[in-house]
């Protein structure tokens, strides 16, 4: 089943690469009382994904923080160490939070996980935003497959 509007995020734990390590991040912490928007993609250091997804989110940080975002997190599932790396190539650092779903668990709890097994890719996320309100998800954009358009930064901005 695919998580909807008005839905509670699952509770999981995501890696983050902190201090030279992979650390632990609880979704339930990492959403409690806050207003956050959450992009997941399907693999880091992908075409799409590095020329277009992960940039506009890193770009317009700021002015997502400006209409009350508090934080501004990218998922996929591959580890913290490539999340890391990705996202200092990226420039990401204090703008967009890195998160790693190794395991896929968090993105199958979400029903959001799509099978790349064609690419020798496994089981990956789908390409989606969304933003959650104290663990609420109160918007959802699910792209299309091959499609990018309503996940992007600038949708994002658009609908706050």
């Amino acid at each position: 089943m695919i998580v909807k509007i008005g839905d509670k995020i699952p509770s999981a734990t995501l890696m983050q690469m902190q201090d030279g390590g992979p650390k632990a991040v609880k979704t339930d912490e990492l959403f409690a009382g806050k207003k956050v928007v959450m992009f997941a993609l399907p693999g880091a250091f992908t075409p799409t994904c590095s020329a277009k997804h992960l940039p506009g989110f890193v770009q317009h940080a700021a002015e997502l923080k400006k209409k009350g975002v508090d934080a501004v997190a990218c998922l996929s599932v591959n580890d913290a160490f490539v999340m890391g790396a990705w996202g200092e190539a990226q420039g990401a650092g204090g703008k967009v939070l890195m998160l790693a779903d190794g395991n896929g668990d968090f993105t199958k709890a979400l029903g959001l996980e799509m099978d790349a097994s064609k690419y020798g890719m496994g089981t990956r996320s789908q390409r989606y935003s969304m933003l959650v309100e104290n663990g609420v998800v109160k918007q959802l954009n699910i792209e299309e497959p091959g499609a990018f358009s309503v996940s992007s930064a600038e949708h994002m901005l658009k609908m706050l």
